[in-house]
This record gives structure tokens, C-alpha cells and sequence, in this order.
């Protein structure tokens, strides 16, 4: 009985030292330019923000570093995690495997933000204990969320549609990130059917809404990535 209860101690000992380590790491997140720091304020201080702007300049995140701060000060049960299941320019089959493992590879990018910010143990405990929740934007069709902190990441890939149906999910003690590069949609015919700026546009002037837009010079990837925007940028212009 008491090795038992030792053991259960040390364990407990170790789960809170993990804890506090996973939390002093997220205090130790700060933005890296004026748009992060607009990108952050704008989730604190709206319901919905909506973030746009090329790949690198720290949308997702930025947003997963929100949400896991707003739950750890209990200000936020929950966190939904939500993206298009929508193939990038390739056919992928049948995937194997139950709905995890079949999303998997879509929302890799948000298990790698969170695997950096609170570690891959906590990320797990969290998903099995419910506090994280993983699911592809068809699944939040008919659902009313409560005290809870939504991510929908890369909506370039969502049709205005889509976008309406998340935006009109929000309950009692939201909020919710928007986010997406519109250059890099993958839907078909993207310039008409993406709806994310046309998101931008309809929700300009209603209150609760912040919209933050990244360019090039936000990117906080290698200094090779900005010159590669930069020139995608001047051929579709000049196209």
C-alpha cells in the first residue's frame, strides 16, 4: 500500500512538473512583428478574427498559442480544431484507418504547433481527455459550441458556404480564429469559389470581428521563402 501510494505520488509529481514546463513554454511565446502583434490583440480583444496572409507568417500558430493559453486559464473549456479535408493538387485514395488516421495528414501542421508549444505527451492527454478536439469542417455542420476556443485553419479551401455555417456555430463564451492564405487555395476554380476574402469583405464593418492581413514581409520562415512569394507574386501580376 504504501509503494503504491508512492508510486502515485511520483507520478502525480511528474505530471504537474510537465504541466508547469508546458505553461512556462507558452509564456515564452511573443510576436515577431507589428501584424503578429495586431494577429494577438485582435484575438484577445474580438469574437472572431480573421486572419489572411501568405504561409510562414505564423497564422496557425499563433492561434494554436492562443488557445491553449485562454484553456489553461480556464477562461476556455474546450478547443475545436477545424480545417477542409481538401487534397493539395494530389489524389490520395482511400486512406486506411478509423477517422483519426484519416485526417491525420490533413492537420498535421496543428499536431505540429501543439507537439512545439505543450509537448507531444500533453498533446495526446488533452485529445483523449476531450480538451482538444480534432474534426474536418463538414463535421461542424448542426453544432452549437459553448465556452470554447475554434480554430479553422486554412480556409482558403472553404467556400463562403462553409465559412457562414462556422462563423454561425459560435455559443455563449466563444471565440473563433479564421485563418488561410488565398494564394494557395486548392479548391477548384479557387478565384471564384474560395470563399475566405469574401468572408473579409462581408464582415469588414461588424463589431466582434477583428481582421488581421499579412504580407511577405510578416513571413518568418528562411529568407528564401520571401523572395519565392515575392516572385509568385509579380508573375501573377504580370499574368
Amino acid at each position: 500500500m504504501v509503494r503504491n501510494a508512492k508510486k502515485n505520488s511520483t507520478k502525480r509529481n511528474d505530471e504537474k512538473d510537465l504541466r508547469e514546463r508546458a505553461f512556462k513554454r507558452l509564456r515564452n511565446v511573443k510576436p515577431r512583428n507589428e501584424n503578429q502583434k495586431k494577429y494577438l490583440d485582435s484575438i484577445e480583444n474580438n469574437i472572431v478574427t480573421i486572419g489572411v496572409g501568405p504561409a510562414g507568417s505564423g497564422k496557425t500558430y499563433l492561434s494554436v498559442y492562443e488557445a491553449l493559453l485562454h484553456h489553461w486559464a480556464k477562461e476556455k473549456k474546450r478547443m475545436i480544431i477545424t480545417r477542409p479535408a481538401i487534397e493539395a493538387g494530389e489524389k490520395l485514395g482511400f486512406l486506411p484507418g478509423d477517422l483519426m488516421d484519416k485526417l491525420d495528414p490533413y492537420m498535421r501542421p496543428i499536431y505540429d504547433s501543439l507537439f512545439d508549444l505543450i509537448g507531444i505527451p500533453m498533446t495526446n492527454e488533452k485529445i483523449e481527455r476531450g480538451y482538444i478536439e480534432i474534426a474536418p469542417l463538414a463535421y461542424m455542420r448542426g453544432r452549437t459550441f459553448n465556452n470554447c476556443f475554434i480554430i479553422l485553419d486554412e480556409a482558403q479551401n472553404a467556400t463562403i458556404e462553409q465559412l457562414k455555417m462556422v462563423a454561425t456555430r459560435v455559443g455563449e463564451g466563444c471565440k473563433i480564429v479564421i485563418s488561410g492564405d488565398p494564394g494557395q487555395s486548392d479548391l477548384p476554380g479557387y478565384k471564384k469559389e474560395s470563399g475566405l476574402l469574401m468572408l473579409k469583405d462581408i464582415l469588414t464593418d461588424v463589431p466582434g470581428i477583428g481582421i488581421v492581413e499579412f504580407d511577405r514581409h510578416d513571413i518568418v520562415r528562411s529568407r528564401v521563402v520571401i523572395d519565392i512569394v515575392k516572385a509568385f507574386e509579380e508573375y501573377e501580376k504580370n499574368e
